[in-house]
């Protein structure tokens, strides 16, 4: 019954379809069709074989066979062609997707995530690898720096690298204020008092202001980061990259070397050995005053080596201690006073009495020999047959500024001052500034000059900064720079201090108002360059003789107050005001203007030193 009604459908499906097609005429015709449907001539042999029909309708059942077989073989190709095209589509879609994401990556780093921050911080790298600016240094003039340029761009990112393991800080006070505080936890702190009695701490800004380095390309105003404890070793100034000591590279749009000076050593004591070196104390940084304040509680002696200005600061510094923990100071050196190469003879030898009032043994004249080890001591020979024992030894010899990246940026070093040579705005390239210690100027009213003093470092800092952001400003400014022999004697000095130049001092008797501890009372400050950095007199007239004239003390008398000035072909090219503070825009107009003074005693006038 079933089959009977299966061979009526297909036998009424052959008659619908006799219409669309010619007549089939036996195998002939069948053949014909299945090649019209382009059915592979095997398929149709199969197909033919397969199909046994039923009596009487043997055409009829293969149509039917012929036809649900084309339906599910269309419908297969046509279910997967769909499918394919689907999959392709969606996987170009995914890979467009994916381009584009990485793509952005990058503005959505730093913009999106800055301002969003989504960024997540596992991902960040410890050092970026790319900073809009980079200072290569972490003292004083790289600070200044930092400050400069975030002042003129709020929005700038700012990379320090410093070889120092602490953040930037100020270096007098580690030879000054340091030493006479009652603090017993001084060095931990390094917190001290001004002579004015007012309270600081020796770092310029605390942690907080800083941003982690590894933050520094997404936090949303930028800011400055400070990458402590390495150093850049390579500089490649065409690539505008460099490399750290640890291998880290970063590329940079515009860099300042602030790379500073390293404290130099004594050829004698350099041959001496270990065991004399690890007795020595090269003092410059942070650790280096902990090291030696820990020293001087410890040992019966220390020598200090050198009569310049760090020299003569230690040894007051330390002679203070002499009395009340009965440690013995020696100083020695081969000029013939303290400060010898800066101060005339006269002012030198007063100095050279105050130091030993101290409680500082004074050896002028003395060259070291050589230094060796005897027993539990270190024995120092002088090339006069002097010997002196000691436990330690401070070398305060100078400085020897740090241009190792000299070489491999192909900078040019000076070979009289030292130092990178710069232009007019402290340019060595079109993108690399240099500023401070290291860096060798023209001065326009002194000519090519280093300097090495915390005026110049945050003046030429400061400068540089503001040309690294478009100022194009030139270095016109005379820093000055000052020392202390403790809260009671100081003083304050611009321009070439040497000497060896002719020089004409004014003195007068000094006040009570007279010294480094009631200067700071006045201008807030125990930096006093800070309250003066770049003033300068606007204008300059000598004073009519309406008063005595200061006259300079006779040898033996208290030099209480004065004005010495050094001069260069009857010009003005330096001044020393001693116990004289709050003066130095006078005296920058007067070695401005460059002018020669018929009487020095006049213009002496204009410091106010015969008022009382």
């Amino acid at each position: 019954m079933f089959r009977c009604r299966v061979a009526a459908a297909a036998g009424g499906l052959a008659r619908a379809l006799r219409p669309l097609s010619p007549a089939p005429r036996g195998r002939a015709a069948a053949g014909n069709l299945l090649q019209r449907w382009n059915v592979p001539i095997k398929l149709q042999m199969s197909r033919q074989v397969a199909s046994s029909g039923v009596p009487g309708g043997k055409g009829g059942s293969s149509v039917f066979v012929l036809v649900v077989g084309l339906s599910t073989l269309g419908a297969g190709a046509y279910v997967y062609r769909t499918l394919r095209e689907n999959k392709e589509r969606f996987t170009s879609r995914i890979t467009t997707i994916t381009t584009r994401s990485q793509e952005n990556a990058s503005p959505t780093s730093d913009a999106d995530a800055a301002s969003q921050g989504t960024a997540a911080p596992g991902a960040r790298p410890e050092v970026p690898s790319h900073v809009p600016f980079l200072l290569i240094g972490g003292g004083t003039a790289a600070f200044a720096a930092a400050r400069s340029i975030r002042a003129r761009d709020p929005g700038a990112r700012v990379l320090i690298v410093s070889e120092d393991p602490a953040l930037p800080y100020m270096r007098p006070p580690l030879s000054k204020e340091l030493w006479f505080s009652d603090d017993p936890n001084v060095t931990e702190t390094l917190r001290f008092k001004q002579w004015n009695g007012k309270e600081r701490s020796i770092y310029f800004q605390p942690p907080s202001f800083y941003v982690p380095v590894r933050d520094l390309p997404f936090v949303e105003n930028g800011g400055v980061a400070v990458l402590c404890g390495k150093k850049v070793v390579h500089m490649d100034v065409r690539g505008n990259i460099v490399k750290l000591s640890d291998g880290t590279q970063i590329s940079y749009d515009k860099c300042l070397i602030a790379t500073g000076g390293s404290p130099r050593n004594l050829p004698a004591i350099e041959r001496a050995g270990k065991d004399v070196q690890q007795r020595l104390t090269l003092f410059r940084k942070i650790e280096d005053f902990k090291s030696l304040e820990k020293i001087s509680r410890e040992v019966k002696s220390i020598t200090i080596i050198g009569g310049g200005f760090l020299g003569s600061e230690l040894a007051c510094a330390l002679g203070r201690r002499a009395r009340s923990r009965g440690l013995e100071v020696i100083q020695l050196f081969p000029e013939n006073g303290n400060m010898g190469k800066v101060l005339p003879e006269y002012l030198s030898n007063w100095t050279t009495e105050k130091v030993r009032r101290e409680g500082v043994n004074v050896m002028p004249n003395a060259v070291v020999k050589s230094v060796s080890v005897c027993g539990n001591r270190l024995m120092i020979k002088l090339k006069d047959g002097r010997k002196v024992e000691t436990d330690h030894i401070v070398a305060a010899v100078g400085l020897e500024p740090n241009v190792e990246l000299a070489k491999s940026a192909g900078l040019e070093v000076d070979s009289d001052f030292g130092g990178f040579r710069v232009n007019a705005e402290l340019q060595a390239r079109s993108n690399i500034w240099v500023a401070g210690d290291a860096a060798c100027f023209y001065d326009i009213k002194l000519g090519r000059r280093r300097v090495e003093h915390h005026d110049h470092a945050v003046v030429s800092g400061r400068l540089a900064g503001e040309n690294m952001t478009g100022a194009a400003k030139p270095y016109w400014h005379q820093s000055m720079f000052w020392s202390d022999l403790g809260p009671n004697v100081g003083y304050e000095a611009i321009g070439l201090v040497d000497s060896s130049l002719p020089t004409v001092g004014v003195f007068a008797k000094a006040t009570a108002k007279d010294t480094p501890k009631s200067a700071t009372e006045q201008s807030g400050t125990g930096i006093r360059s800070e309250s003066e950095t770049e003033a300068e007199a606007s204008e300059v007239r000598i004073p009519p003789s309406f008063s005595p004239t200061p006259q300079v003390p006779k040898q033996g008398e208290d030099y209480g107050k004065g004005v010495i000035f050094y001069l260069r072909d009857k010009v003005v090219v330096g001044i020393v005001l001693w116990n004289i503070f709050n003066r130095m825009p006078i005296a920058r107009k007067i070695i401005k203007d460059g002018e020669e003074h018929d009487d020095l005693n006049e213009v002496a006038k204009l410091f106010n030193i015969h008022e009382d």
